[in-house]
């Protein structure tokens, strides 16, 4: 079934979540009229967008972006707010790749009101983000969903875009053998606005402690991205929602005071 621009902005307005898919699989389509319909739409919502919070999540395969997305989602519902959650897939359009992968990670959050979830594939487009990244955040935005987190495909070098369309860039690092910093990029150091060690429990807690150390060491050498910010390295466990308090914490005072400048202003 078709469904009118007037239609979708109602949906995705109330909240409709069989609505807001369908906005977003518009905007996602190459079809010539789709594509009109599709800027038609995004102009029309303009105005009700900006008022989310956008968080990147990055890091190396394996280092639990899933598991800290969706725990951290359930978090932020508890403190009484909506989120939405855009999951990357590496791999093409045709072969789905990972996307059942990670609907079967994050089923709890899948199961809250307050919770969207949506799988994109990257189509090989670089940055980390799917090429309609940015459409798919302005209509859950309008939606009111008040987090929004994007999980990427993974640390590389080309995977800068996800900290230009987001306001906070969080690095996910786990405890591996031999150099700690090994295969991490100095542009992602550049980027991050908060690292979270994952995975850490009393075996490996003295090691994350001192990663922990190396890191900050990393970060002295890097100038600040934000004036007044410096870069939190947190250790914890999402799978045991051990840190995630304070990560959600951090999260908000760095965008208390991103935002500072333009309140003195007015």
């Amino acid at each position: 079934m078709k469904f009118s621009t007037e239609e979708l902005i109602e949906g995705i307005r109330s909240g409709n979540k069989r609505l807001i898919a369908k906005a977003i699989t518009l905007v996602e389509s190459k079809k010539a009229e789709h594509r009109e319909q599709a800027e038609d739409l995004l102009k029309q919502i303009m105005p009700f967008t900006g008022n989310s919070i956008r968080v990147g999540v990055t890091g190396v395969p394996g280092a639990g972006k899933s598991t800290f997305i969706e725990n951290f989602g359930r978090l932020a519902i508890s403190n009484g707010k909506k989120v939405a959650v855009l999951a990357i897939d590496p791999s093409s359009a045709i072969n789905k790749g990972s996307i059942l992968g990670d609907k079967t990670r994050m089923e709890e959050l899948a199961k809250e009101e307050n919770a969207f979830i949506r799988p994109s594939p990257s189509s090989g487009f670089l940055g980390g983000v799917a090429n309609t990244t940015f459409e798919t955040m302005m209509i859950c935005e309008a939606a009111g969903y008040d987090y929004i987190l994007i999980e990427t495909v993974g640390v590389g070098q080309s995977e800068v875009l996800v900290a230009d369309i987001t306001d906070v860039f969080l690095f996910l690092k786990i405890i591996g053998g031999g150099d700690e910093l090994q295969g991490i990029k100095r542009g992602i150091m550049e980027m991050v606005d908060v690292i979270f060690i994952n995975k850490v429990d009393q075996d490996n807690l003295q090691k994350a402690k001192n990663t922990r150390l190396e890191l900050k060491r990393a970060l002295d050498f890097i100038p600040p991205k934000e004036k007044d910010w410096k870069v939190p390295v947190l250790l914890g466990s999402a799978l045991y929602n051990e840190g995630l308090g304070e990560v959600f914490k951090m999260i908000n005072d760095f965008i208390d005071l991103k935002r500072k400048p333009t309140d003195s202003k007015k």
